[in-house]
């Protein structure tokens, strides 16, 4: 979904000169993103739902995978690992915002086909997401093991009751919760403002990182409510046999790359 430009695409008028970890922003600017993120999804909405459909076809394909192969008991990690690369897979929503901002209006070709001011340095991320997450789901089988031994994994239709009458099944579920979120909020600050910022500035990958992570420490209080909208939102777009992701995910993306352009500054 990420392709490398052969000329820079056009850009924003420069952003007013602020320190980048300005601090002051109220936790309610995470609601004014989402608002802005849902008239982007729903302007020229074609796009923005193609792509939500293209990610839950992705996800699909991943769970059956997993199924088919009997690694059924990566599902669950592999679920809640969705938070921690699902940033690299937005760049076309990045830029269709982007482009709007200028007035311009893209389809779901223009947006498959994104052309990063940053060059290869996003993938570099997108890479590192990914193994990211490959350790997340590597520590959530080690976890498992940690607490039940060699005991088969019991299936699908099994563990949920497993983890709620079995005193090992609520440790596994505060220990993996602790875990997983480390690693959740890890993937979130290096990532929520590198990738945009990848895609709209000339920029190596590590600077970018760092300085996401430095944007998001800055501004903790709007950062820890826009971090608990898009848990909330992933949560409800995974429940219903994925299919939310449609809206969810396009929406999100759109409201990451607001997000990016206000604390930016």
């Amino acid at each position: 979904m990420i392709a490398v430009p052969d000329s820079l695409p056009p850009t924003l008028p420069p952003l007013p000169h602020v320190s980048l970890y300005a601090r002051g922003l109220p936790a309610s600017a995470a609601m004014g993103w989402l608002k802005a993120g849902w008239h982007d999804l729903w302007d020229n909405p074609g796009g923005s739902l193609a792509y939500g459909a293209v990610m839950l076809l992705v996800s699909w394909l991943v769970v059956a995978g997993l199924v088919e192969l009997g690694r059924d008991y990566f599902l669950f990690p592999a679920l809640s690992g969705f938070a921690i690369v699902a940033p690299a897979f937005a760049t076309g929503l990045y830029e269709k915002s982007r482009r709007r901002a200028v007035g311009e209006r893209i389809g779901l070709g223009a947006m498959l086909r994104v052309r990063a001011a940053s060059g290869r340095q996003i993938l570099f991320v997108g890479v590192l997401l990914c193994l990211l997450m490959l350790l997340w789901m590597r520590a959530a089988v080690l976890l498992y093991a940690l607490f039940f031994g060699w005991q088969p994994f019991p299936g699908l239709d099994q563990v949920a009751a497993m983890l709620v009458t079995d005193p090992l099944g609520w440790a596994l579920l505060l220990v993996g919760g602790a875990v997983g979120g480390l690693f959740a909020a890890f993937g979130f600050a290096i990532s929520v403002f590198s990738l945009p910022m990848l895609l709209a500035e000339r920029m190596d990958a590590l600077t970018a990182m760092g300085t996401s992570m430095a944007m998001v420490w800055n501004n903790l209080p709007v950062m820890l409510t826009w971090g608990t909208v898009v848990l909330a939102l992933l949560l409800l777009g995974l429940l219903p046999g994925l299919l939310g992701l449609i809206v969810v995910f396009p929406l999100l993306g759109h409201a990451t790359w607001h997000a990016y352009r206000t604390v930016r500054g």
